[in-house]
């Protein structure tokens, strides 16, 4: 995906997981209000998941926003691993 991501880094050894809510409601042409007004969520919420200052993650509401954004959860969320931890995970199994 192109453009501005949101990223969070979980803890460095592990690997970060990157947010695309911004970039998907751009595309779709949705702003914050629609999204939260047809999600049923605070607008607050909303800018907070935008960007990525996510304290929680609740599955319903992940559901319904998804709903919304007419998309995948892989669409607006992404893990990536640290190279270096799967180098150590890949010697440990050894």
């Amino acid at each position: 995906m192109d453009g501005i991501r949101t990223v969070i880094e979980v803890k460095e050894d592990y690997g970060e997981i990157q947010f695309f809510f911004k970039e998907i409601m751009e595309r779709k042409n949705l702003n914050r209000n629609q999204v939260a007004k047809r999600a049923k969520v605070s607008h607050d919420l909303i800018t907070k998941w935008c960007n990525g200052n996510i304290e929680r993650m609740d599955i319903d509401v992940l559901t319904r926003i998804c709903y919304v954004l007419d998309c995948q959860i892989s669409d607006v969320m992404r893990y990536t691993k640290d190279e270096e931890v799967n180098k150590e995970i890949k010697e440990e199994d050894k």
